[in-house]
């Protein structure tokens, strides 16, 4: 086998890492590093096939052409439209964690746009569109887009950007952040005290350095909206004052260079689930590449088994934070996310949200549909596919699954996703059909 270095992911909660002051929220052990050049994977030579390769191809055989926007947006709306990225999933970032940082503040926020695939960032008065795009195989590739005006746009692969996205924090393959920060925290850069957030991180910890738009409740709070955050967890009452249940952002810098004035916080719900997703399946989908290629894969099987056991957890959104109070964003994205997936007969979505105690009504992840999930090895679906039904049926009757509790789950919970998977996953095993038929 191709050696190996250890990178551990992180030990405890308070762990320091890669000489930054990333913080995680959580562990997951015995992360190595792969190397990109590794036969198995070949990050940078082999072809990319990813949705924005695929939109470089297209403008290179000039099937589509970008419009140039003259309001100041210049190639966002375009290429959002090429890509299928809604504008209404936009969020609001104020700290600077970018490659265009001197052009970050509170006063001009990074917008970022995405679906389940795709990312877009704007910064205002930048010089490029930043640009990451999930190849189901090798991962996230990142690009940028100059905003000039040009007969031909220049789409440019940036594989620097791994100097950030490639590392512990992304499960040491190359992947996608989204964090809490505490932007004034004195001494610090960008990331000053910053740790990962996702669907288990505890509401009154998440969006430090970002903009949140939307309702939660009186007794629910987040540090949104708070550029003068200094502690990392308990800024105090009057630090938060006119922080919570922001609906609209005008009176802290002006939005009408923004296609939207909202970072709605349903979206960051959404984004922070979706961002662990997608780099768990990255690095499962790598570590069995890997293992079959170098001939170690009942060797290594223990331990793939592990990873497959946290991936199956984290899409049945175990340890998932749940909601004390009700939450509602302030744009359209509650109501179109929804419309974006497949539905059963009786007009039920994996999409469909809750947002009264959970993000959403029947929780397993949306991203078991992307294309990333489909180009696991078959050694990874055959696992994960079983585990997962063993858990729906009741035949695994585990409270918690890799330490992650799946208490949330109802017996009637368990039952609608198995229901909606049968109708609308193609490819299931064939055991998984009620008469036992291959779909």
């Amino acid at each position: 086998m191709t050696p190996r270095a250890s990178l551990p992911l992180v030990a405890t909660a308070a762990a320091v890492v890669i000489g930054a002051s990333w913080v995680l929220a959580d562990r997951l052990e015995d992360t190595l590093f792969i190397p990109l050049d590794h036969p198995a994977i070949q990050y940078a030579s082999r072809e990319p096939n990813d949705a924005v390769a695929r939109l470089e191809q297209r403008l290179e055989n000039k099937q589509v052409k970008l419009d140039f926007a003259p309001n100041g947006l210049g190639y966002l709306p375009a290429l959002l439209k090429e890509l299928n990225v809604p504008i209404d999933s936009q969020v609001l970032v104020f700290s600077k964690t970018s490659i265009q940082a001197n052009h970050i503040s509170p006063r001009a926020p990074r917008a970022i746009y995405f679906n389940d695939e795709v990312s877009v960032g704007y910064v205002r008065e930048g010089d490029v569109l930043e640009i990451s795009s999930l190849d189901p195989r090798q991962g996230v590739k990142f690009y940028t887009m100059d905003v000039d005006q040009d007969e031909k746009p220049t789409i440019a692969r940036r594989d620097e950007c791994l100097q950030c996205h490639q590392g512990p924090v992304t499960l040491a393959v190359p992947g996608m952040l989204i964090s809490s920060v505490h932007p004034s925290t004195p001494g610090s850069d960008g990331h000053g005290n910053a740790f990962m957030t996702d669907h288990r991180t505890p509401f009154a910890q998440r969006w430090g350095g970002w903009y949140a738009t939307g309702t939660h409740g009186s007794e629910q709070v987040h540090l949104g909206n708070n550029p003068n955050l200094t502690d990392p967890i308990h800024p105090g009452p009057g630090l938060r004052q006119g922080t919570q249940n922001v609906t609209n952002l005008g009176e802290r810098f002006d939005a009408k260079p923004y296609p939207v004035p909202t970072s709605d916080i349903v979206a960051l719900m959404v984004l922070e689930h979706q961002v662990r997703m997608t780099n768990l399946m990255i690095r499962i989908g790598w570590d069995a590449r890997v293992a079959a290629h170098d001939g170690k894969l009942e060797a290594e099987r223990k331990q793939l088994d592990t990873e497959i056991e946290e991936l199956v957890a984290y899409m049945l959104f175990g340890d998932e934070d749940q909601l004390k109070e009700s939450v509602a964003g302030v744009s359209t994205f509650s109501k179109t996310f929804p419309q974006r997936g497949p539905r059963d007969k009786q007009g039920r979505s994996l999409r469909d949200f809750d947002l009264k105690t959970r993000l959403f009504r029947y929780p397993l992840s949306y991203m078991i549909y992307s294309a990333a999930f489909d180009a696991l090895p078959d050694v990874v679906h055959e696992r994960a596919y079983r585990l997962l039904y063993d858990i729906l049926t009741g035949k695994d009757p585990r409270k918690d699954v890799a330490d992650h509790s799946l208490t949330h789950l109802t017996a009637q919970d368990k039952t609608a996703i198995l229901e909606i998977l049968r109708a609308t996953k193609t490819n299931l095993p064939a055991y998984w059909t009620a008469n036992g038929a291959q779909k």
